[in-house]
């Protein structure tokens, strides 16, 4: 039995629907796992949307570790971390302090499932832990946003969805699992006609988010992502991956740039995502 680290934020429903996803896999049968602890870096009372996941983890009857990064920071009278910038020394700190925490529980592979921290290599380095990326390996870095934005960019033909080793450079990790999807045929090229000859600037301004061609992308990624955290949770519990020594490998203990769930995601999300929609 797989026994699962979980890690997250929990901003908001996504956090809650990446939770039950894996915990009504666990208890159809689907995934021969159990989640051995939740971890959130907000505290009961922080924030109304986290309080609503904390309900549903212990719902679950799964233990619960709270350590509020905000007021870690805040007490100590510490610096903001800021994008762009070298980590600063508290967050060494704070993952130090939760890996003590941690230390009653006893897991195989965690999962960052909507963890707005980076994984300082006090964290990275001590245990294996997976994070959720929207992105086709190699494809862009940064939030599902920015990987949007830089698709319409590049003017690109597919995007995807992957699982891969947190470290503590944002999005670079060694692949564990991965799907891809195309971005072309009926349910995009007219969509790619409407932005014509402009630029990413352009379309920024005058619809944003709203415009179809990025809610488009949106929706065939989102979709994928729920899919792939329970199936790739299922390869590892049924040993087709593992990571060894920091490495992804396969059954046979080869290493491996990732293990393509393409094929078992495209079957899941058809009926919600049909040919030409």
């Amino acid at each position: 039995m797989l026994r699962i680290g979980w890690f997250s934020t929990a901003r908001g429903e996504s956090s809650r629907r990446l939770l039950a996803a894996a915990q009504q896999a666990i208890e159809g049968g689907e995934l021969d796992a159990r989640l051995a602890f939740v971890f959130c870096n907000r505290e009961p009372g922080e924030d109304l949307e986290t309080d609503k996941f904390f309900d549903r983890v212990r719902e679950y009857g799964v233990p619960l570790v709270c350590l509020s990064s905000a007021r870690f920071r805040r007490e100590r009278g510490l610096p903001v971390a800021r994008s762009g910038e070298p980590l600063p020394e508290w967050r060494r700190d704070y993952d130090r302090e939760i890996a003590r925490m941690l230390q009653p529980y006893d897991f195989d592979l965690s999962l960052l499932a909507g963890y707005m921290l980076i994984f300082t290599e006090e964290m990275a380095l001590r245990y294996p832990c997976l994070n959720l990326h929207p992105a086709a390996p190699g494809g862009p870095a940064g939030a599902w946003q920015s990987v949007i934005w830089q698709l319409i960019e590049k003017k690109a033909e597919k995007s995807g969805v992957m699982m891969h080793l947190a470290t503590p450079e944002l999005d670079e990790g060694p692949v564990a699992t991965y799907c891809n999807f195309s971005i072309r045929g009926p349910a995009f090229d007219e969509l790619w006609w409407e932005v014509g000859g402009q630029t990413v600037e352009q379309i920024q301004q005058s619809e944003g988010e709203a415009s179809a061609l990025f809610r488009q992308i949106r929706r065939h990624g989102a979709e994928r992502e729920l899919p792939l955290v329970v199936a790739t949770l299922k390869a590892f519990a049924d040993g087709k991956v593992r990571i060894e020594d920091g490495r992804v490998v396969n059954a046979q203990g080869a290493a491996t740039a990732g293990y393509d769930l393409t094929e078992e995601i495209d079957e899941r999300v058809r009926a919600v995502l049909p040919a030409g929609v």
